[in-house]
């Protein structure tokens, strides 16, 4: 079912309540050290300005206790995006009650106004209707462009809905559609890259995409578990013993459905857990007893771009190795390269989690991403398949 969006609204002379994941890094002095969380909702922004609608900007910030610990305070977010967009952006002490009040009502079109960290009030994480409806008091409509907060039913994103008309914004669009109706209807070869340091919080990535691909690339930390449960010695490599059997399950579900499922050929072994660590390669069935795995080898990289070619929808969430340090970064490296080169030649690459999107950004491939996914948490909630409350919320079509 298909959500409405900004499109879809008048907004002309409408105070409108955008809620944004404005969760941004700073330094011990609050300057913010990375902008990006907020250059993402700049189309939306911009676009319920050029509409003629007034701002007020709901966001949370770090997770503050009840003392409202100044540090977690919104005002420097509400500077740097008044430096980004080259105009004022006001700001209000409190996000409900009088301060809020007074200044949403002294708002203007074209305006912004941004206010104090959400999460100051703890009515906020339990979604409570009354602090909900003292939000929705201040606006005509609600705009949800925190896709970040998407598995979280807050009353800054959910319970606002009861009081306040809510539709998507740009950055929240672009997440449904490319990740949502993705996994709805993909386009075929359709190949999913699953990497990272532990199968525990993949289970359901792995489960869902196993009912949805043609194919699945497995690499990374997890993949030790999965070795141990085809019986290859995994010497000192990160294993999760309590998963073994899980393991187990899941390669058979993946037979049962004709699912091919590329693990490792040959790793790349270290004698310790360091950027300078001794290193060789070995055949994936041979890890000495007392090194670890840190990367996947030559053999299965070759595997790995195999596995892409053709693809016509490609998802990767988790890196193939320790790619921090340089000599165990080459099996996530040729899987960024070969997910770049799919895209260029048409097919739909998605991209999720902090670790695949740094690595992409180390290749500079970044920019030949059909799309980088925001959300952490939520990216991975929505690819396990379930429903996500603040989705869920927005108005239907």
């Amino acid at each position: 079912m298909s959500k409405k969006t900004i499109k879809d609204v008048d907004l002309k002379g409408k105070k409108v309540f955008l809620r944004v994941d404005y969760n941004v890094p700073m330094d011990e002095n609050q300057n913010i050290t990375n902008t990006k969380r907020i250059d993402a909702t700049l189309p939306t922004l911009n676009y319920l300005l050029d509409q003629g609608a007034a701002v007020i900007i709901g966001c949370h910030l770090g997770r503050p206790t009840e003392a409202r610990e100044p540090k977690f305070s919104t005002k420097p977010i509400a500077k740097k995006l008044g430096e980004i967009l080259g105009k004022e952006v006001k700001w209000a002490e409190d996000c409900i009650g009088e301060p809020a009040e007074k200044a949403a009502a002294a708002l203007k079109p074209g305006e912004i106004l941004l206010l104090e960290n959400l999460r100051y009030h703890k009515e906020e994480k339990k979604n409570n209707p009354d602090f909900a409806k003292k939000l929705a008091s201040l606006a005509d409509i609600a705009v949800n462009d925190a896709f970040g907060m998407a598995h979280r039913a807050h009353a800054s994103n959910v319970g606002i809905t009861a009081y306040l008309e809510t539709v998507a914004g740009f950055l929240m669009e672009k997440e449904i559609n490319y990740i949502g109706k993705t996994l709805e209807a993909p386009q075929r070869p359709f190949v999913g890259i699953i990497g990272g340091a532990k199968v525990s919080d993949k289970i359901g990535v792995i489960s869902n995409m196993i009912d949805k691909v043609d194919t699945i690339i497995i690499g990374g930390g997890m993949a030790h578990t999965f070795d141990k449960a085809k019986g290859y010695g995994v010497g000192k490599s990160l294993l999760e013993a309590d998963k073994i059997e899980l393991a187990k399950e899941l390669l058979a579900k993946a037979t049962a459905k004709g699912v091919k499922v590329v693990l490792p050929v040959d790793i790349v072994v270290a004698d310790k857990f360091a950027a300078d660590a001794q290193f060789k390669t070995v055949p994936v069935d041979q890890c000495p007893e007392d090194w670890m795995g840190l990367d996947s080898g030559e053999k299965t990289s070759e595997e790995y771009v195999k596995a892409l070619e053709g693809a016509k929808t490609i998802i990767w969430n988790g890196p193939m190795g320790v790619f921090e340090f340089d000599n165990f970064a080459k099996g996530t490296l040729a899987v960024a390269k070969a997910v770049a080169d799919a895209t260029d030649k048409g097919a739909i690459s998605i991209v999720g989690g902090g670790d695949s999107i740094a690595a992409l950004k180390k290749t500079g491939l970044d920019k030949k991403i059909s799309h980088i996914s925001t959300g952490g948490g939520a990216t991975l909630e929505y690819l396990e398949g379930k429903i996500l409350p603040g989705i869920d919320a927005i108005a239907n079509k």
